[in-house]
């Protein structure tokens, strides 16, 4: 990556003669002396002006006195001096003018940077739509469309969830240095280059740039002293198997190393991730400098597509492509940005347009938008209401998924007035009686999100399955815990030695649950993982079991415990990172560590909920409760509609002898969190305890329903009915017990029991 504007704010990168030291950044007008052809082809692009100073070339917006309003909030856009500038609502609700400083992106739309306050650039969240007329473009518009945004909300552009320092400059400028100082909580952040330009990708380059002018005239590339190499490795893409008609890799490289390298430098700005370490170390893999989302609910579909803001890095990775060694590059040409060929011509490269760009394979009118690869391989959901991105998962349409799971299928979005079973049969129809669709991974992560009964056996079958992708493996590792018992014991262990960092990663946080010896003998090896994140992943689980290590083993957790330290504090900026911090020092034992990182996340932000909630559980456990219930009452006044501090505050009432308000209170969180299934269970627990037998009897079979494998609810319904003298009913519930759990004495014990008064 190339050329782009130098920030004003830009630390001092003046090239000189290279040193045996560390590779410095020299700018991307000295790469440009060698590389005149990608310094002009990366000229214009994306990543070019990704961000800019405002002035009249960068500036795509309306700034002629044009006039936006949202909510009854009138903000104006103006000329003035020289300047571009925004009348708009402050974060004291008055109106006010703020400078433009910076554009930030430029297609589909435009963003624009205002600084603030404590050396902070904020994101506008009236953005212009920057697509022409025709397509609704040229206009300004909300990114909270229908949402009336206050100004004490984090999502207020004057709010923490638009500060550009934390949530955006890592991917718009070169050589971050985000240099917050958390005793000031204010920003002094500097940078190399605006724009991601050559060094953005490549890393520092004075010792590239010496070996340049050392080279001599007509020598190969070598060793050509790049920090990150990305250049492609030779070989090509060749069609060796014409009947299958699927390109395969010709060169020395592995499908499974080729492009490692890239593919993580992509990764770093194109995945939904967050950073584990600062400074960005050049050239180390992915999961030693970040860690990426799993395929969690709220952010993927169970099958893997994408549903949240995660960008295309998590569906990449699940790609049949990318396990055969497609990188991105073989689809992007990576310094204009531009794809490699247009519409079909591109897939073509590498599968036989004769036997997939025909109406034999995609049974579509040709030219028709049903022709078209993408619309069935890679369907687009919008963002920031006009920005349509598309799935990089290269799946083939599912819409018997769709019946099964309630996922999407590309079908449903041309056919909207035919069903998914429609669509399944027509698909059946196409590939005759004997064709049925490929097992997937959708139905093991649909059922562990469910909490179904067989949710253990299909996790644990899709964790060891090293033919299904390591991201949809780890989900599944993630999930276990959940669901305790030898297999999911198997299946986490086997995970512990896995070749992908990222099983391994959510194998060693599955451990959590497991007593603490056993957690020692387990996850110790993994704090000497070459690994950043395996190594955090393992001293998070080994946190309160110190004492259960070796000599030597404790010296490999107390460094990797820096590492993890270290790593929060990349964040120290964000209340999050420090309500994190807390949880570590409260199983540390560290009560003292564990209060003052509450308090630390509340001065960021006096209205962080969260820490408010947390402070009054640590105050529970030191008798403390009048303390917790000012700070209770305090988090219900910022945000009513909490379910946590909800929660919080009913078990609190109920400790305080006035049981009416507690279950009160916890019905209320129970019905604004239903997804929770701990609150229903505790309020169920609260209402039996207080005489309402058959109510939290119908609370308890609601949630069966809805989690059958729960084990806390069977527990409960089983003894319930027992209390009643249902054993009939109680036996059934604790046979399902037993089942799901046959190694658990508690269990057994509880059926043997009602087994005898059954007179079985």
């Amino acid at each position: 990556m190339l050329l782009a504007l130098l920030g004003c704010q830009r630390s001092d990168q003046t090239p000189g003669p290279a040193s045996d030291g560390p590779a410095r950044f020299v700018g991307s007008t000295t790469c440009a002396s060698c590389h005149p052809r990608e310094t002009e082809a990366h000229r214009g692009s994306h990543h070019a002006r990704a961000m800019q100073v405002a002035d009249a070339a960068s500036v795509l917006g309306d700034f002629a006195g044009a006039r936006f309003t949202d909510h009854r909030v009138v903000s104006t856009f103006l000329r003035r001096d020289g300047k571009y500038v925004v009348r708009t609502e402050g974060a004291d609700g008055k109106p006010a003018d703020f400078d433009v400083a910076y554009t930030f992106g430029v297609w589909p739309l435009q963003q624009y940077l205002l600084p603030l306050a404590g050396g902070r650039l904020q994101a506008l969240t009236i953005a212009w739509d920057s697509r022409p007329p025709v397509a609704g473009g040229q206009r300004w518009y909300s990114l909270y469309p229908g949402e009336r945004i206050r100004p004490d909300d984090p999502l207020h552009w004057s709010g923490r969830e638009q500060t550009w320092n934390y949530q955006c400059a890592e991917c718009h400028v070169t050589d971050l240095r985000k240099n917050f100082d958390l005793a000031q909580n204010r920003y002094a952040t500097r940078w190399a280059e605006l724009g991601v330009s050559c060094e953005a990708c490549h890393g520092p380059g004075s010792a590239h740039a010496a070996w340049a002018r050392t080279r001599k005239p007509g020598a190969g590339r070598g060793e050509s002293a790049l920090v990150v190499a990305l250049h492609r490795p030779e070989g090509a893409w060749e069609m060796k198997d014409a009947p299958r008609g699927i390109a395969q890799w010709s060169g020395p490289s592995t499908s499974r190393a080729r492009g490692e390298a890239e593919v993580d430098a992509c990764a770093r700005c194109h995945a939904r991730r967050r950073p584990i370490v600062d400074p960005y170390p050049y050239g180390r893999p992915f999961l030693d400098t970040h860690q990426p989302a799993l395929l969690v609910d709220g952010l993927y579909h169970a099958d893997g597509q994408i549903l949240g803001e995660v960008y295309e890095y998590g569906s990449f990775l699940q790609s049949r492509m990318r396990r055969a060694g497609v990188t991105c590059s073989d689809c992007h040409e990576p310094h204009a940005l531009r794809l490699r060929a247009d519409g079909n011509a591109l897939c073509g490269s590498c599968h036989l347009p004769a036997r997939f760009d025909s109406p034999a394979h995609h049974h579509h009118p040709t030219g028709s938008d049903g022709a078209r690869c993408v619309s069935c391989h890679m369907p687009a959901r919008t963002y920031m209401g006009v920005d349509a991105r598309r799935d990089h998962g290269f799946r083939v349409p599912r819409p018997d998924l769709t019946v099964t799971v309630g996922t999407p299928n590309p079908c449903g979005g041309c056919h909207a007035g035919r069903s998914a079973a429609w669509a399944m049969e027509t698909i059946r129809a196409w590939h005759g009686p004997g064709w049925a669709p490929r097992p997937s991974f959708a139905s093991a992560l649909d059922a562990g999100r469910r909490a179904s009964l067989d949710a253990a056996s299909q996790l644990a079958t899709l964790a060891t399955d090293r033919g299904e992708p390591g991201i949809a493996r780890a989900t599944a590792l993630a999930l276990l815990p959940g669901f305790p018992g030898s297999r999911a014991f198997a299946a986490i262990e086997a995970g512990l030695g896995d070749v992908d960092p990222l099983v391994r990663s959510a194998a060693v946080g599955a451990l959590e649950g497991l007593p603490l010896e056993h957690r020692a003998n387990l996850a110790a090896p993994a704090l000497r993982d070459p690994v950043r994140a395996v190594r955090l992943a393992a001293a998070r689980v080994l946190a309160g079991a110190r004492g259960s290590l070796s000599a030597d083993q404790q010296v490999d957790f107390d460094r990797a415990l820096s590492e993890l330290v270290a790593s929060e504090l990349v964040s120290a900026d964000r209340p999050e990172a420090h309500l994190n911090l807390a949880n570590l020092y409260a199983r540390l034992g560290r009560p003292a560590d564990t209060e003052s990182e509450l308090r630390t996340a509340l001065w960021l932000d006096p209205r962080f909920v969260p820490a408010m909630v947390n402070l009054a559980d640590l105050f529970r456990a030191q008798g403390r409760d009048r303390d917790g219930e000012r700070f209770l009452e305090q988090a219900l006044r910022i945000e009513p509609e909490s379910a946590e501090a909800m929660h919080s505050l009913g078990l609190l009432r109920v400790r305080q002898g006035r049981p009416d308000e507690g279950v009160a209170w916890l019905r209320r969180a129970a019905a604004r969190r239903p997804d929770i299934a701990r609150f229903g269970y505790v309020y169920a627990v609260a209402l039996y305890s207080t005489g309402q037998a058959s109510q939290a009897i119908a609370v308890l079979e609601d949630l069966h329903r809805k989690r059958p494998a729960d084990r806390d609810v069977l527990t409960a319904l089983a003894t319930y009915w027992r209390e009643r003298g249902e054993v009939a009913r109680a036996l059934g519930y604790a046979d399902t017990l037993v089942a799901l759990a046959p190694e658990d004495p508690a269990a057994r014990t509880l059926r043997d029991d009602l087994r005898r008064r059954a007179g079985r």
